[in-house]
């Protein structure tokens, strides 16, 4: 690492052990983070790591990013998932499609993490399959009405505004999708549910409603049938963050497993000198290592400007299941205690399971990886 990624990490480091972690139970039971939490990542630049300086930004390469990432996540997984789609894919496709109009009066205080902001194009019927989203719009002079809904939408309720796809209607272009830009404030924009989960329950998961909801013609992003496109872009990053989300949420519980292990006695002795233990231990520190380098490496490719979709799907794929395993093991070392909200390791294990199945599943992770193979 060079100095100032270092540096990145020991800053997340810090912030994760002294003010993350200690409170990650209370808001998986509240089902909320408190606002400090969301300034303190402000003040740290951790809201618009990759947003160039122009803007507001930090300016940070993507190793930087994945680091920081890792950190986070290590402190609490759900703080680290509204940090990942905050930095992509909202402020990462605004930079590189949003018009100057919208970078100064969207981008820039985003970036400053001035407000969380949220990203739209999952529907009931739509969700690896992006093509087949039904929201629709039609335009009327100088705007575009929407009605429709999206799901699964993270920060769909605290967020301030909301990147969202729609087909438009009459649209004359061989795609119909079309991105909008729109504040969650907006007449007709409705959380009809905030959904009951696994784990990460302090990141809001939204079921939305779209009644009639008006988005003046300047808050399209790109043209008419670009949106596909614009969706699809900012698919390594996004996969580079949850695989760094994935290793972040593993070594958190293969530390605490580690730590235990130590002072835990049976038979006479410490049990991670039990030969059982340790081996699983090794597998644990085994593939954590792995999966740490497969991020980093895509990261360095992205930062190098190299087309890493293959190596991004890579990471995702093998960090996302190998964190289950290292955690579901974590568990395990810790016996009876594991299974208990008392310790770490419950909560996480819970809040690691969806890594496998946000920002593409594991299967789509492989179609992806596959088509690369026979290419």
């Amino acid at each position: 690492m060079t100095e100032e990624q270092r540096l990145v990490q020991e800053t997340a480091a810090a912030f994760s052990r002294d003010v993350l972690a200690p409170g990650a139970a209370l808001r998986d039971r509240e089902k909320a983070i408190e606002p400090e939490v969301f300034q303190g990542l402000a003040d740290l630049g951790f809201l618009g790591m990759t947003v160039l300086p122009d803007y507001d930004g930090a300016g940070a390469d993507y190793v930087s990013y994945a680091l920081a990432l890792m950190e986070v996540a290590a402190g609490d997984g759900a703080v680290s998932t509204i940090m990942s789609v905050h930095n992509a894919p909202f402020n990462a496709i605004l930079q590189r499609y949003g018009s100057d109009t919208q970078k100064e009066e969207v981008l820039r205080p985003a970036a400053r993490g001035e407000f969380i902001g949220a990203f739209g194009l999952t529907e009931a019927d739509a969700g690896s399959d992006a093509g087949a989203i039904k929201t629709r719009a039609v335009k009327r002079n100088d705007r575009y009405i929407l009605n429709g809904g999206k799901e699964f939408i993270t920060s769909g309720k605290i967020g301030g505004w909301i990147i969202l796809f729609a087909q438009v209607e009459g649209a004359a272009t061989k795609s119909p999708i079309t991105a909008f830009l729109v504040p969650t404030s907006a007449n007709g924009y409705v959380v009809a549910k905030v959904e009951e989960k696994l784990g990460q329950r302090a990141s809001d998961t939204c079921s939305l409603r779209f009644e009639d909801l008006e988005v003046p013609a300047e808050y399209r992003i790109g043209e008419e049938g670009e949106g596909y496109r614009i969706a699809l872009s900012s698919l390594e990053t996004g996969r580079i963050g949850i695989a760094a989300q994935s290793v972040g949420m593993a070594r958190a519980a293969y530390e605490a497993a580690v730590a235990y292990a130590k002072e835990r006695r049976a038979f006479g002795k410490a049990i991670i000198d039990h030969q059982a233990l340790g081996f699983r231990l090794a597998e644990m520190r085994t593939d954590l290592e792995a999966a740490t380098q497969l991020v980093l490496n895509a990261a360095r490719l992205k930062d190098a400007g190299v087309p890493c979709l293959t190596e991004a799907a890579i990471a995702k794929l093998f960090a996302s299941e190998a964190a289950e395993r290292i955690v579901s093991r974590a568990l395990q070392t810790f016996g009876g205690y594991g299974y208990l909200s008392d310790f770490p390791v419950e909560r996480i294990y819970r809040d690691v399971r969806v890594c496998q199945i946000y920002e593409g599943t594991s299967d789509i992770q492989k179609i992806i990886i596959s088509r690369a193979i026979g290419a």
